[in-house]
C-alpha cells in the first residue's frame, strides 16, 4: 500500500498530507466513523447525493428550474475536472483502490483535484445562496463529511481535496453569474409578491 504524501507536489505539501493522514489514523477503526464514511465516500459517486438532495429540495420549494441548473452545473464542473485538470496534474493516489479496510469503488481517474470535494463545494455553496445562510450548517456539514471521507479512506491526498474544494468554489462563482443572467436565482415568492405589491400601488393611484 503506498503512503499518503508521497507525492510531487513538493515537502510541505508532503508533509501536509502526511500530518492529515496520522490525525486520520488516530480514528480510523472506530466502527461507527468507519461506516459513515464509508457511505459518504459512496454517496459522493458521480455527485449522486447532490442530485437526490437537491430533487427533494426542489419538489419541496416548487423549484424544478434549480434542480435541473444544479444538475447542468455539476455535469459542467464534473467534466472540466475529470477530462480537464487531473489530465494536467496525473498526480498518483495514496492508494490505488483505497485503505483495505473500507469497500470502495476504484476510481479510474487520477488523484489532484479531488472530484467529490468540489462537487461537494460547488454543489454546497450554490445551495447555500439559494437557500440564505440558515442553511450553512446543513449544506456545509453535507460537503465536509463527502469531502473528509476522501482521505479518511485514503483514495485522496488530504491536499487532493483542499484542490477541489478550491476548483468547486471557482466553478461555483462562475455559475453564480450565469445563473444570475438566466434568472435562477431569483425568489420566485419575493419577485410575485412585488408584483402583487406593484398592481396594488396601480389600483391605488387610480381609484
Amino acid at each position: 500500500m503506498s503512503t499518503p504524501g508521497a507525492g510531487r507536489f513538493g515537502p510541505r505539501v508532503d508533509q501536509f498530507d502526511q500530518r492529515i493522514d496520522s490525525l486520520l489514523e488516530q480514528v480510523r477503526g472506530t466502527p461507527a466513523l468507519d461506516k459513515l464514511m464509508t457511505a459518504a465516500t459512496h454517496a459522493g459517486e458521480f455527485s449522486a447525493i447532490w442530485h437526490v438532495l437537491s430533487m427533494l429540495r426542489g419538489t419541496r420549494k416548487h423549484r424544478h428550474d434549480q434542480v435541473i441548473a444544479l444538475a447542468i452545473g455539476l455535469g459542467a464542473e464534473s467534466l472540466i475536472l475529470n477530462q480537464g485538470l487531473k489530465r494536467i496534474f496525473r498526480r498518483e493516489r495514496p492508494t490505488e483502490a483505497g485503505d483495505d479496510r473500507f469497500a470502495i469503488r476504484k476510481p479510474l481517474t487520477s488523484s489532484f483535484p479531488s472530484g467529490h470535494a468540489s462537487a461537494a463545494a460547488f454543489a454546497a455553496i450554490t445551495l447555500i445562496r439559494w437557500d440564505g445562510k440558515r442553511s450553512i450548517l446543513m449544506w456545509g456539514g453535507v460537503a465536509a463529511v463527502v469531502a473528509v471521507s476522501r482521505p479518511y479512506v485514503r483514495i485522496h491526498h488530504a491536499s487532493d481535496v483542499v484542490g477541489g474544494i478550491i476548483a468547486g468554489t471557482a466553478m461555483a462563482a462562475v455559475a453564480k453569474r450565469i445563473f444570475r443572467v438566466t434568472g435562477i436565482e431569483r425568489d420566485r415568492h419575493r419577485v410575485g409578491q412585488r408584483r402583487h405589491n406593484a398592481r396594488g400601488a396601480i389600483w391605488s393611484v387610480t381609484d
